[in-house]
């Protein structure tokens, strides 16, 4: 006997939710129902007909449907959450019914009236994903519906889903006030994507041998995941950019089809034992050079010439990417921001590192707060608004400070535990708290979750010299050094590896180092501390004195908020340092 054939057709699946519904029926089982019910029949149905699905099942709070297209698919969700919003309006919060929704297209398995498959299963895991109120859309509905749906979309890049066996790539469509209001065109910049997106488009094999075809093709597949460690963009995954493969594009097309404000490039060429390569990231609306650099290497190891590529291009990318970002800000009328555009201005002001500066860039990011409570860049980066104010003593309330620093820190963590710069942030809390393992274990975190970052290596390497491991610490602050070494606050990082080298014992290194963040800023005054500390230590007293004179003349208040007592775990290490000021004419 034959087997019987499984039938398949390819289907827009829609799976619908109630938000909270077992605490609904837990508070109020009779008139739950009653509610639902009356949605269903007065407007959930109707809906559907009107935007020629169909309901292939209802259970409990939840509802499949299936349609012929995406963009019906697409739209009858927008539909719904639009009207939803609607009906909520002037109702009692705890009555209010609000529907998550998933979209995805695939095939699915025939059976009777009922469908089956992971096409279903994907728009399943694709609802729980979504907000309230909003909708979340596989990678294959967002390729249909773009271009033809006047709607706002964010790529929230790949996502691990339970019994789906690959990532799925998800965006999600938003209503705007929390549901309350309409979807808007993607190209409205007030309402721009909280994290604007990067692709990275193949390099390009320049050396006509095939060999150098998988060298550029690995180097390119790394930068996407080493650029994914990054919290401010989202990165489109291979499968969208790989198709781009042997072709010379327009980057303005690229960016305008792959939804991306910005556009990574480059080629490798090899001649002998040398290779080139070039990369350039690209304003996807201009189609202007942001960036672009040129690295020379012998051809040695060749994975380890991929990872030493990859760590150089990786830690360039963000800091430009956000002076392009910061620049763009500027350009805009303050009336029009959003809480990026908050957020760039502040990380702006932030760069200058002056009481007034801070002080703005703190403003900004409440506003950024204000406007976006969900998104942990702005918290992180107010935390440390008030840890540079604690370091740079432009604060009289030390305690205040620090306790903000630890709660806007702690705020960004629960909010993003991915969020690399947010754990840096609170390691350096915790340092000034005295918790030194913390602040070590924060630090770990931070380089863990993101290897290219210069800040979190350096908050490392500074927490391990002030537990007594300056020789590590050295290591991370000269990556962090190599890794951003003309990005704003680099003063900071080379004064970092002069405290560690003195810490260490190493008086000559300690001079070079301060004296090299003296020479970026000198009116940083902790460089100036260091160098009188480490020249008192080799009797070298004029010039200790000088050095000593200099920081407080900038800063009168500088030594007795640097509190080393507290910033160093062993005794020894503390008072090495104080004893290299005492000989510099320090009176305490």
């Amino acid at each position: 006997m034959a087997e019987e054939r499984v039938q398949r057709r390819l289907a827009a699946i829609v799976s619908a939710d109630v938000v909270g519904y077992s605490r609904m029926m837990g508070e109020d089982e009779a008139g739950t129902l009653a509610r639902l019910k009356a949605l269903r029949s007065e407007f959930l149905h109707p809906k559907v007909a009107e935007h020629g699905g169909r309901i292939v099942k209802t259970t409990g709070d939840g509802t499949l449907i299936e349609f012929a297209s995406a963009v019906d698919a697409v739209s009858h969700a927008v539909d719904v959450q639009r009207g939803m919003a609607e009906r909520n309006a002037g109702v009692a919060e705890h009555e209010q019914i609000r529907l998550r929704i998933g979209i995805n297209v695939g095939d699915v398995i025939i059976d009777g009236d009922d469908i089956h498959g992971d096409g279903v299963n994907v728009a399943a895991r694709l609802e729980a994903l979504a907000e309230p109120g909003g909708i979340c859309v596989s990678a294959a509905v967002h390729d249909h519906v773009h271009g033809r749906l006047d709607v706002a979309f964010e790529d929230l890049g790949d996502q691990q889903v339970k019994n789906i066996a690959s990532p799925v790539r998800v965006f999600q469509f938003q209503l705007e006030a929390r549901g309350a209001g309409p979807l808007t065109d993607r190209t409205d910049p007030s309402r721009a994507p909280r994290r604007p997106a990067i692709a990275v488009l193949p390099f390009t094999n320049l050396s006509g041998d095939p060999e150098q075809e998988v060298f550029a093709d690995g180097l390119t597949e790394d930068l996407i995941t080493a650029l994914s460690h990054w919290r401010s963009f989202s990165v489109i995954a291979r499968n969208s950019t790989f198709a781009y493969k042997g072709t010379s594009p327009d980057i303005r097309e690229v960016a305008a089809h792959l939804g991306v404000r910005y556009v990574l490039e480059g080629s490798v060429r090899r001649a002998g034992e040398r290779i080139r390569i070039t990369a350039q990231l690209i304003d996807g609306e201009t189609g202007n050079h942001v960036w672009a650099e040129r690295y020379d290497r012998n051809l040695t190891d060749f994975f380890d010439l991929q990872d030493e590529i990859t760590q150089a291009i990786a830690a360039r990318v963000e800091p430009e990417f956000s002076s392009a970002e910061q620049r763009r800000a500027h350009r805009r009328p303050v009336s029009d921001f959003a809480a990026w555009e908050w957020y760039q201005r502040g990380a702006s002001a932030l760069n200058e590192l002056t009481p007034d500066s801070i002080e703005h860039a703190r403003e900004c990011f409440i506003r950024a707060i204000e406007i976006d409570p969900t998104d942990s860049g702005p918290y992180s980066a107010l935390a440390f608004c008030h840890f540079r104010r604690i370091v740079d003593s432009y604060s009289e309330s030390r305690q205040e400070e620090l306790e903000n620093v630890i709660r806007y820190a702690r705020r960004a963590v629960a909010l993003d535990d991915s969020d690399a710069f947010a754990h840096f942030v609170l390691g350096c809390g915790y340092a000034y708290l005295g918790q030194h393992a913390r602040a070590i274990a924060e630090g770990r975190r931070a380089v863990e979750l993101n290897p290219n970052h210069a800040a979190a290596r350096m908050g490392l390497g500074i927490r391990l010299s002030y537990d007594g491991n300056p020789q590590e610490g050295i290591r991370h602050l000269e990556l962090a050094v190599r890794l951003n070494p003309d990005g704003p606050h680099i003063e900071l990082r080379l004064f970092n590896l002069a405290e560690a080298h003195l810490n260490n014992r190493d008086y000559e290194k300690a001079i070079e180092w301060a004296r090299k963040s003296i020479a970026r800023r000198e009116d940083f005054p902790l460089p100036h501390l260091v160098l009188a500390s480490a020249l008192g230590h080799l009797g070298r007293s004029g010039e200790a004195q000088a050095a000593l004179a200099t920081a407080l003349e900038l800063r009168p208040n500088v030594f007795s908020n640097r509190k080393y007592s507290i910033l160093y775990r062993r005794p020894e290490d503390s008072g090495h340092i104080l004893d290299g000021l005492r000989k510099a004419g320090l009176r305490e």
